[in-house]
């Protein structure tokens, strides 16, 4: 699921296990809640864990996107598993400038 720390301005969601439809709401929420509340500078998508993703979990990068943008923030996707490469090429998440 989703471990999420604040540190220099930074909020890290530090994602593991599987991101599927049934998963990515709760992240989803639980995210949404701390950028709300705490208004990061910068959100940090940590996918280091991750063992597997559908396009639930590309439409969670785009939602968090949109969401730290509207609150004056930016976002950075980070560690992406080589199995994930390809998800995020073919989705054009890339062409958001996030991925690090």
């Amino acid at each position: 699921m989703v471990d999420i720390t604040y540190e220099n301005g930074a909020l890290t969601a530090r994602l593991y296990g599987e991101i599927d439809h049934h998963i990515a709401p709760r992240i989803r929420s639980e995210i949404d809640m701390k950028c709300e509340s705490i208004r990061p500078a910068k959100l940090v998508l940590d996918f280091g864990a991750v063992s597997f993703m559908d396009s639930s979990g590309i439409g969670l990068i785009m939602g968090r996107y949109r969401c730290i943008s509207l609150l004056g923030g930016r976002l950075e996707v980070v560690n992406i598993p080589p199995t994930l490469k390809k998800i995020f090429t073919l989705s054009g998440i890339e062409s958001l400038g996030v991925m690090k």
